[in-house]
């Protein structure tokens, strides 16, 4: 490897600073789903000053590819969206915009894969086939994978391995260090539904006027979670949650109608499948019960994340190599899913082999408290340059021993 892995690293960290003002300036500037203008325009125009050749993909979605044709292709992504949450984390460099934030970290994500471009495009000559970065739109609500894979993201050329890295933040491990499942299935699949109960609408100060949907409804959400408690083998991992319920205009007038929302995350087909039918009948009879009517809308699907084990393992081996003991031992789950998240990068590697892992970026010892989808989280960017080597390293070593 003639040093490569220890020139790349420190090629990454010469850029260090660079890339925590990039991703600084995307955290003010948060957006949403597809309408991702600001962070697009800021992505393309890095891409563009670093000798790149950005094209658009699907609805927001942009996609650059290094190296010489002729040999293989691997795809590494970056998720761009932020949430819909009013920060309250205090940092200098605080949302711009009121009621978004980038509390998933994919600021951090998007930056890691500039940096990526930038050492890939430095050592672009040496690299044995192409690779494909994937700035990704929407992968908050689940569709921009998918919409970049239906747009021909894995194709022209042809994708042969996929990968991508998510940063962590209030997790029991330093700033920095790695970690990556084994082989089976890497992260939950995710099903959104949605239940609405039609009553009878009328004065709060009659109820036996009217028909409550909000009682029928209440009862529904505390029956749902008896699927798990009770009718689902233990250590079968199933999660039910309602995020949302809705009803009512005013306290004191009973609505005609009430609706919750919320996800089914499984490991397997079986389980989902499972899920959805106790739901519904579950739904519709407590409604009866209540002299109400319900109406279980299930949609918006995504399937468990795969980790492929040949993948994995060389994954484990090439960033061994350039960092080291940062690098930490298998997540021993034997095919279940690493906790209760879905990533829709899912939609590539259940079509091509690929790995997601995790970097941490923080934990509550370095002062790093939360995590994930907290309004006061926030992620050491200082580990910004690990990722990007991470990213760059993996795809030069794949492409050169599977040339």
């Amino acid at each position: 490897m003639d040093n490569l892995n220890q020139q790349m690293l420190q090629s990454a960290q010469a850029v260090q600073e660079e890339l925590a003002a990039w991703r600084r300036e995307l955290h003010r500037h948060p957006e949403l789903g597809f309408d991702l203008t600001f962070t697009k325009a800021f992505v393309k125009a890095r891409l563009v000053e670093m000798g790149c050749e950005p094209q658009d993909c699907g609805r927001a979605g942009v996609v650059v590819l290094l190296g010489k044709e002729g040999g293989k292709t691997v795809l590494i992504r970056g998720d761009m969206d932020a949430l819909p949450i009013e920060e309250q984390a205090d940092v200098p460099y605080k949302s711009e915009i009121p009621g978004r934030m980038h509390a998933c970290g994919h600021d951090m994500h998007t930056t890691m894969l500039l940096g990526a471009a930038r050492l890939l495009k430095q050592y672009e000559d040496r690299l044995e086939g192409q690779v494909k970065l994937m700035f990704q739109p929407a992968e908050e609500i689940m569709t921009g994978a998918k919409d970049m894979v239906e747009s021909g993201v894995l194709e022209n050329p042809h994708v042969d391995v996929a990968m991508m890295l998510h940063v962590m933040s209030g997790m029991p491990v330093p700033a920095g260090c790695i970690m990556l499942p084994n082989g089976g299935t890497g992260m939950a699949s995710s099903d959104h539904f949605r239940i609405t109960v039609k009553g009878k609408g009328g004065h709060g100060g009659m109820p036996n006027m009217a028909i409550d949907p909000i009682s029928a409804l209440a009862h529904i959400h505390l029956s749902i979670q008896e699927i798990h408690a009770r009718e689902v083998a233990p250590g079968e991992y199933l999660v039910i949650t309602p995020g949302m319920f809705h009803a009512g205009d005013a306290c004191n007038i009973i609505p005609d109608t009430a609706y919750l929302e919320g996800t089914i995350r499984t490991a397997d087909e079986k389980t989902v499948d499972f899920a959805k039918k106790r739901i519904r009948e579950i739904a519709e009879a407590t409604a009866t019960a209540f002299r109400c009517t319900a109406e279980v809308v299930f949609d918006d699907s995504i399937p468990p994340m795969l980790a492929d084990a040949d993948v994995v393992k060389d994954a484990r081996a090439y960033l061994t190599e350039i960092l080291g003991k940062a690098v930490l031992p298998p997540m021993n789950y034997s095919g279940k899913v690493i906790g209760g998240g879905s990533e829709d990068f899912a939609y590539v590697t259940t079509r091509v082999p690929g790995v997601g892992g995790f970097l941490s970026a923080g934990n509550s010892e370095e002062g790093y408290c939360y995590s994930q989808h907290h309004p006061c989280v926030s992620f050491d960017d200082s580990v910004l340059y690990r990722g990007s080597a991470a990213y760059a390293y993996f795809a030069f070593r794949w492409l050169q021993e599977h040339k």
